[in-house]
């Protein structure tokens, strides 16, 4: 099991690294790998407003998100704010604003590319806010470097379902927040499981459709870490709607599910959840 995670993380890394040199684009849910669908108008489409975007840097929005969690985190100047697998920093910078100066923001991601490319926006962060919040540090989202009870909200767009071990990951959530703290996913969730070929797929994994959870499954496990009941909100906009079916990974798909659309198997859904 161990050897099978390892690989996976392996194939995650490699994908998302390649993003973030820009030796391709992204893959996840509804985004820019489609081809026809422009980063800033994904996020504009999925609810991020002009005042989250001016002060996040051009080369921060990768276009990897399925939702927007920090839009409706309700964050609080002064909160200490955790996004799990940060890419090149976009909800990161998008929290930062609503933090203020007495906040703090910290990134995690798993890819050495992704966390010098988010560094690399800090600077243009900080001219545009006034504000030295955020940071970004390499880690899994299964082993959070940060201390017990020491978040007030986490935060992850598009990014669990990649997890070869989900139950621990929602484990070290519960690890890592405080007493009361929130927790606010955007994430993919299956209705039902996925064809073999599919989940074979190493694309569709990159492409967060192959490692994503069942709702049953996931409530499961977040009861388990010691969360609170969390509670599951579909995306008004369906999937089958936010793709373009000509790219590689979606005609992979339709073609293991002939007669039927991707959004019968897959669906975005904010999670929320705490700990009491």
């Amino acid at each position: 099991m161990s050897s099978d995670s390892d690989q996976i993380r392996q194939k995650v890394r490699g994908g998302y690294s390649a993003i973030a040199r820009k030796e391709k684009s992204s893959c996840c849910g509804p985004t820019s790998c489609c081809g026809s669908v422009d980063p800033s108008i994904l996020v504009k489409n999925l609810g991020y407003s002009g005042d989250d975007l001016a002060a996040v840097p051009d080369s921060a929005n990768m276009g990897l998100s399925c939702g927007n969690p920090s839009a409706i985190a309700g964050l609080k100047e002064g909160e200490i704010v955790l996004d799990l697998g940060s890419g090149g920093g976009f909800d990161v910078f998008v929290a930062g604003r609503r933090v203020g100066k007495t906040g703090r923001v910290i990134g995690v991601d798993m890819t050495p590319d992704m966390i010098s490319l988010a560094r690399k926006n800090i600077a243009q962060y900080q001219k545009a806010s006034g504000f030295d919040n955020v940071e970004f540090r390499l880690g899994e989202i299964e082993h959070l470097p940060v201390g017990d009870g020491s978040v007030d909200v986490i935060l992850s767009n598009c990014v669990v379902n990649l997890s070869p071990d989900k139950p621990q990951v929602w484990r070290d959530i519960s690890r890592a927040l405080k007493l009361g703290g929130r927790v606010i996913i955007s994430d993919l969730l299956l209705k039902k499981p996925l064809p073999a070929k599919v989940k074979e797929s190493v694309q569709a994994l990159v492409g967060c459709v192959a490692g994503a959870a069942t709702l049953t499954d996931t409530r499961k496990a977040i009861l388990a870490a010691g969360l609170s009941d969390p509670e599951f909100e579909e995306k008004a906009m369906a999937i089958s709607a936010m793709i373009d079916t000509n790219e590689d990974l979606y005609q992979e798909l339709l073609s293991a599910i002939p007669g039927e659309k991707i959004d019968d198997y897959v669906a975005s859904y904010t999670i929320r959840t705490g700990k009491a």
